[in-house]
C-alpha cells in the first residue's frame, strides 16, 4: 500500500511513464499494476507509457534500453495473472479441504513448518490506491526490482496447516517420493564378471571383458575355465582415434542452479538469492534466463576485457584476447533474455565467500564457452582368449581448451603401454568378480532440477521456489550430497494421491497448465476462457477427490497414531473434568478424549501445569507457556479462553499481537490471561496489569513465574521491564496510585539485599512514582519511563487498548476494488 501511494504521489505532474521492471513475465505483469497505480490512461497508453528491456544494470545496457524503448506486452501480463488464479484457486480448493480433514486427528504428525502449497512463485501485487496523473511535462522513470513488494494474499496462521497441495509442488515431491519407491521395492541381484590381468612394462593392467557381466555363476565358472585353460592373449586390434569434448554453450539459469547445487553445495533457493544479488549490484547480468545461445551482438571482447586484471584467471584471459576467442557454440535462443554472463570485476573481499564462489563459477563458464574445445586421443586395445573377448582403454589430451579454465571438467588420461597386432601376451591371473546390482541413490537436487525442466514444472523463477517448499514444509529432507529423502509425511501425501487420481500428482497435468498459460503470452489464446476451462477441469477432479478421501484417511492412519493415543496426561478439562492430553508434536495443542476437542496453544515454547489453578470462566486447569531463552516471556493462559476468547471483538483489538520473532501466539492470536478482561480473574491484565507500556497501547503485566529475576512484560510488543531482583515475592495489589492511576505493587525484598532502613524487608508503591522502587527498577526493551511516559501524561489508564478505535478494527475499506483472482464467486 504505501508502495502503491509513493507511485501515486509520484505520478502527478508526469506526463510519461518509463517502466523499468525485470524483463520476465512477473516483470511485465508487474508493468501493467504500476500502469493502474499511476493512473495513466490505457487509452493513451501507446503514446505515453515505454517499457524499457535490458538484460543487466551497466550504464552501456540502461542507455541502449533507453533508447530502445517499446510498448507493454500485455499477453504476457495476463498470462501471469491466468497462473496466479489457477494456482491460488486451486490450491486453497485442496488445501482447504485436506487440511480441515485431517487437523487434529493424529498426534504424531510433525507438521510445524507446513502451509499452503499453492503459490507458484511469490505473488507481486500492488494495492489499488490510486493517485491522479498531472500534465505532460516531465518523465516518470520507474526502476524497481520484481521483488521490491511482496504482499500477502490470505491473512491465515500457518501453524494450523499440516496438508497442502499445489500444481507445481505436488508434482515436485512427486518426482521425490517415485524415486524412494525404486529404491524401497529394489531387489539385489548378484552378478559375475571376468577380470583378466597382465603385466606389460612393468605395469599391471586389468582389462574388461565385452559381456561385461553374468547372472548365472556356473556360466561365468565356466568361462573362467576356459579363459585360464587358454592362458595366452592375443592382440587382435589396436585403433586411435581423435575425439572432441565440445566447449559448453551459455549458462542458463537451469544450469547455474544445477552446478550451485552439485559442485558449490548451494541449494537452488540460497543461489538464487545469491544471483540476484550480484545482478541488483551489477557484477552479472539477469539471472533468470532460459536462453544458452548468445546474441548475434554480444561484445564478447569486453566481457573479456572485464575479467582480465582477476589473477584467478588473467592469464587464461590474456591467452584468448592474444590468440583470438572462439565463436560460442550454438545454444537455445528462448527469446527472453542473453545467457548469465559476468558484468563487472570483483573479488572475494568485495564480495564475500558464498557470492564469490558463484560469480567465479559464471565467469569460468563465460570464458569456457569461447575457449577452444578439448581434444584428446583414445586408445582402444582388444584381446583374444579362450574365444571370450577383453579390452583396455587409454586416453591422452592434445589439447587442454576450456578445460583449462574448468578443469572439473577435464579428460581423465590414462596412458597404455605399447602393444602390437599380433602380440601374444600371457595371463598373470583370471579374477571372478562378485558384485551385486544396487538401487538408484536419492533424488539430488541438480537431478530434481533437471527432472522439473524436462516436464515443465515451473519456470527458471519458480523451480527454487518449489523445491524450497517441500523442504521447508517437511515433506522431503535434504541429506549429504544434497539428496532429497522424502519424509513419512510426504510419501504418505503422494500416495494417497495415487490411490485417488495420480494426475493430481504426475507432471502432465503442470505441463498442460504451463502450455495453455504459453499460449496466453503469446496471444493465441483468450486469458478467461483458459482460466475458466482449467479450472473445471480441477473443478470435477475435486469433486472426485472429496469423494474418495477416505483412501487417503486409510493411508494416515497407517502411518500416524490417532490423537487420543498420543501424547501425556496435564491439566483438566472444564467441561468434563477428565484429564486433557498435551500433544508435543507441532503444532502443541492440548486434546480431549472424552469431548473430541482439540485446543491449540502458543508454539515454539514449553507448556507446564500452572500450580493446579483454574480459570473462573470455565473452570479448566490454567497453563504456563515459557518461551526460550534468558529473556523469554512467560504468561499463564486458559486453554479454552485462548481458542475460544469470551470478550467480542479480542481478536480484531489484539490480532496483531506479537511475541519476539515467533509471530503469532497461535491460532487466531488467541487470548492469554494476560489480554482478559475478566475483573475477578487474578491472572487477568485487570489483577496483574501494573502501568501502560511507554512503547505501545498495551499494559505491562507482571511475569507470574520470574521469580526471583521478577519483571514486567508488556503484553503486546517486547518491552521487557526488570524489578529489584533477589526478592522473595512481589505482586500486585487492589490499590492503584493517586498520581499516575498505576498499580501498586508489593515487594518483599530479601532481608540480605534488601535496600529498606533497619532491615525492613516489606514495600509497597507505585514503580513510576516511587523513588526507591523507580531507581530499582531497568528497561531492557524500549524506551525509559522517564521519556516514555513524559509525552503521555505519565501513562494514564491501564493501556487496555480502548483508543484508537477500540474493539471495531480498521473495518473495510468502502469501494475498494477487488482482484478479481482473490474472488471465490461461483468457484
Amino acid at each position: 500500500a504505501h508502495i502503491s501511494k509513493h507511485l501515486s504521489q509520484e505520478a502527478r505532474g508526469c506526463g510519461y511513464l518509463v517502466l523499468w521492471l525485470d524483463c520476465d513475465r512477473e516483470g511485465e505483469n508487474i508493468c501493467f499494476e504500476v500502469i493502474e497505480c499511476t493512473r495513466f490512461p490505457m487509452n493513451e497508453a501507446k503514446k505515453r507509457v515505454y517499457r524499457a528491456r535490458f538484460s543487466s544494470v551497466t550504464e552501456k545496457d540502461i542507455l541502449k534500453a533507453m533508447d530502445n524503448l517499446v510498448e507493454p506486452n500485455r499477453h504476457e501480463a495476463l498470462a501471469v495473472d491466468a497462473r496466479q488464479e489457477i494456482d491460488l484457486k486451486v490450491g486453497v480448493a485442496f488445501t482447504r479441504f485436506q487440511t480441515s480433514y485431517f487437523q487434529g486427528k493424529y498426534g504424531n504428525l510433525d507438521s510445524r513448518v507446513i502451509s499452503l502449497g499453492l503459490f507458484g512463485r511469490t505473488y507481486e501485487v500492488c494495492s489499488s490506491e490510486i493517485g491522479n496523473n498531472g500534465h505532460e511535462t516531465s518523465f516518470l522513470v520507474l526502476f524497481l526490482p520484481s521483488l521490491i513488494h511482496n504482499f500477502c494474499f490470505l491473512d491465515i496462521d500457518l501453524a494450523s496447516f499440516f496438508s497442502s497441495y499445489g500444481p507445481c509442488q505436488t508434482p515436485t515431491l512427486g518426482f521425490c517420493v517415485l524415486r524412494y519407491l525404486q529404491i524401497n521395492t529394489f531387489k539385489p541381484e548378484k552378478f559375475w564378471a571376468l577380470r583378466p590381468y597382465i603385466i606389460q612394462n612393468g605395469y599391471e593392467l586389468q582389462l574388461e571383458w565385452k559381456r561385461q557381466k553374468l547372472f548365472d555363476i556356473d556360466v561365468a565358472m565356466m568361462f573362467q575355465k576356459l579363459v585360464t585353460e587358454d592362458g595366452i592373449l592375443d592382440v587382435i586390434d589396436v585403433s586411435e582415434k581423435q575425439e572432441t569434448k565440445g566447449r559448453p554453450s551459455g549458462l542458463n539459469t537451469v544450469n547455474l542452479l544445477k552446478v550451485a547445487s552439485s559442485a558449490l553445495g548451494y541449494g537452488p533457493q540460497t543461489a538464487m538469492q545469491i544471483a540476484e544479488r550480484l545482478y541488483t549490484q551489477g557484477f552479472i547480468s539477469y539471472p533468470r534466463t532460459e536462453s544458452t545461445a548468445y546474441p548475434s551482438s554480444f561484445d564478447f571482447k569486453g566481457t573479456l576485457k572485464v575479467l582480465e586484471n582477476n589473477p584467478s584467471w588473467s592469464d587464461c584471459v590474456q591467452r584468448l584476447l592474444a590468440e583470438g576467442y572462439h565463436k560460442p557454440r550454438t545454444g537455445t535462443d528462448a527469446g527472453d533474455h542473453p545467457p548469465i554472463t559476468p558484468m563487472r570485476p570483483a573479488t572475494e573481499d568485495v564480495l564475500g565467500n558464498d557470492a564469490w564462489r558463484l560469480y567465479q563459477y559464471i565467469c569460468q563458464h563465460f570464458m569456457g564457452t569461447v575457449s577452444p574445445d578439448c581434444k584428446y586421443v583414445r586408445t582402444k586395445v582388444e584381446f583374444s582368449i579362450g574365444g571370450e573377448i577383453f579390452h583396455c582403454i587409454g586416453q591422452r589430451v592434445t589439447v587442454q581448451g576450456f578445460t583449462y579454465i574448468m578443469p572439473w571438467l577435464a579428460i581423465n588420461e590414462k596412458n597404455l603401454p605399447q602393444f602390437t597386432k599380433g602380440e601374444k601376451i600371457e595371463v598373470s591371473r583370471v579374477e571372478l568378480y562378485e558384485g551385486e546390482t544396487s538401487p538408484p541413490d536419492y533424488l539430488s537436487e541438480s537431478e530434481l532440477i533437471s527432472l522439473m525442466e524436462k516436464n515443465g514444472i515451473g519456470t527458471d523463477a519458480s523451480i527454487p521456489v518449489h523445491i524450497n517448499n517441500i523442504c521447508e514444509r517437511n515433506y522431503v529432507q535434504v541429506q549429504a550430497g544434497r539428496r532429497l529423502v522424502p519424509t513419512t509425511l510426504g510419501i504418505t501425501l503422494i500416495r494417497g494421491y495415487q490411490c485417488i487420481d495420480p494426475d493430481l500428482c504426475l507432471p502432465d497435468i503442470r505441463s498442460f497448465i504451463e502450455h495453455q498459460i504459453t499460449l496466453v503470452a503469446k496471444g493465441q489464446a483468450n486469458h478467461s476462457r483458459v482460466v475458466q476451462h482449467v479450472l473445471q477441469q480441477f473443478k470435477q477432479k475435486f469433486c472426485y477427490f472429496l469423494q474418495q478421501i477416505e483412501n487417503m484417511d486409510a493411508l494416515f492412519e497407517a502411518q500416524f497414531s490417532p490423537l487420543a493415543d498420543s501424547g501425556r496426561a496435564l491439566s483438566k478439562c472444564g467441561k468434563c473434568l477428565r484429564y486433557m492430553k498435551y500433544i508435543s508434536a507441532q503444532p502443541q495443542r492440548m486434546f480431549c478424549g472424552t469431548c473430541e476437542e482439540v485446543y491449540y496453544l502458543p508454539q515454539k515454547g514449553t507448556i507446564k501445569l500452572y500450580k493446579e489453578l483454574t480459570c473462573p470462566l470455565d473452570n479448566f486447569e490454567l497453563l504456563i507457556f515459557s518461551m526460550p531463552g534468558p529473556e523469554g516471556k512467560s504468561f499463564p493462559l486458559c486453554p479454552y479462553c485462548y481458542n475460544s476468547p469470551p470478550f467480542e471483538g479480542i481478536d480484531t483489538l489484539f490480532g496483531s499481537a506479537k511475541i519476539g520473532s515467533t509471530g503469532k501466539l497461535g491460532k487466531g492470536a488467541g487470548m492469554p490471561c494476560f489480554l482478559c478482561l475478566h475483573p475477578t480473574c487474578r491472572h487477568s491484565v485487570v489483577a496483574q496489569g501494573v502501568c501502560a507500556c511507554p512503547e505501545c497501547s498495551g499494559t505491562l503485566v507482571l511475569d507470574p513465574v520470574s521469580a526471583p529475576k521478577w519483571r514486567l512484560y508488556c503484553n503486546k510488543c517486547n518491552c521487557l521491564v526488570l524489578l529489584p531482583e533477589g526478592a522473595h515475592r512481589i505482586a500486585t495489589t487492589r490499590d492503584r496510585c493517586a498520581e499516575c492511576d498505576s498499580t501498586i505493587i508489593e515487594v518483599d525484598f530479601n532481608k540480605k539485599t534488601t535496600p529498606l532502613e533497619d532491615g525492613a524487608t516489606l514495600h509497597t508503591g507505585c514503580i513510576l512514582c516511587d523513588e526507591l522502587l523507580h531507581s530499582l527498577v531497568e528497561v531492557k526493551h524500549g524506551k525509559s519511563f522517564s521519556r516514555g511516559f513524559g509525552a503521555r501524561g505519565r501513562g494514564r489508564g491501564r493501556g487496555t487498548g480502548r483508543g484508537r478505535g477500540g474493539y471495531r478494527g480498521r473495518g473495510r475499506t468502502a469501494g475498494k476494488k477487488v482482484d478479481p483472482r482473490m474472488s471465490f464467486r461461483d468457484f
